[in-house]
């Protein structure tokens, strides 16, 4: 694919295809893992892990973002396309991945059950329905920087970059606040869904002002 060139919806469709397989594995993973931790349903505290398997843990879930840092890198030789590929492949697979577990052992029981999240660099925790709102939003952003002509998508400026990763770390801070008391083998019982929100639509707010201004300046 040359610099100037532009994906097509077959290409979109073959990024749909590899997030939706490993979705489901990592789904399927995360079964046999339960299975030998919590026989009886997850829930918190969590089950203490030997160093050897948390080490192998955590690195397969680093491997898991570099292969989709791969895959985006394979899609396009342009950077916002790359980036755009990156974040619907994240999204995608992370939907498939409760799609999946919803479908082979019949979890959650609702959206707002608690799951873990990520490891690294400390646990990350937070009702499902909270991970899911994030995919959602990167799916649909990242099809969109993805697939649309330069005309037709929001130019990013330096200021752009500066707002959406200020608002993905207050995500970020709001998934890990309850790390320290999980690492201290504590349950999680409050999720701090003001600091999540703010982070959350206000990187969305900032992404359709944008867009409908660069609209705006078109007409």
């Amino acid at each position: 694919m040359s610099a100037t060139s532009i994906p097509t919806r077959r290409s979109l469709l073959a990024l749909t295809v590899l997030a939706i397989s490993f979705g489901y594995i990592e789904g399927a993973i995360v079964v046999y893992l339960r299975e030998i931790l919590y026989p009886d349903g997850f829930s918190f505290p969590l089950v203490p892990i030997s160093g050897r398997l948390l080490r192998i843990e955590m690195v397969r879930e680093a491997a898991t973002i570099f292969l989709m840092i791969g895959a985006a890198w394979a899609a396009s030789n342009e950077p916002i396309r790359r980036f755009g590929a990156f974040a619907f492949l994240f999204g995608v697979w992370d939907i498939v991945y409760y799609i999946a577990l919803k479908l082979t052992i019949g979890w959650p029981d609702t959206i707002l059950d608690w799951d873990i999240l990520f490891l690294l660099p400390i646990p990350w925790a937070g009702p499902v329905l909270s991970p899911v709102l994030v995919a959602f939003a990167i799916t649909a952003v990242g099809g969109a920087l993805y697939l649309l002509p330069e005309g037709k998508r929001p130019s990013i400026s330096r200021l752009d970059w500066w707002v959406e990763i200020a608002a993905g770390l207050i995500v970020l801070v709001a998934f890990m606040w309850n790390g320290p008391m999980i690492l201290r083998e504590g349950s999680p019982t409050h999720f701090p869904w003001t600091l999540f929100l703010i982070g959350y639509l206000g990187g969305w707010a900032w992404f359709i002002y944008r867009w409908l201004a660069r609209s705006g300046s078109r007409s």
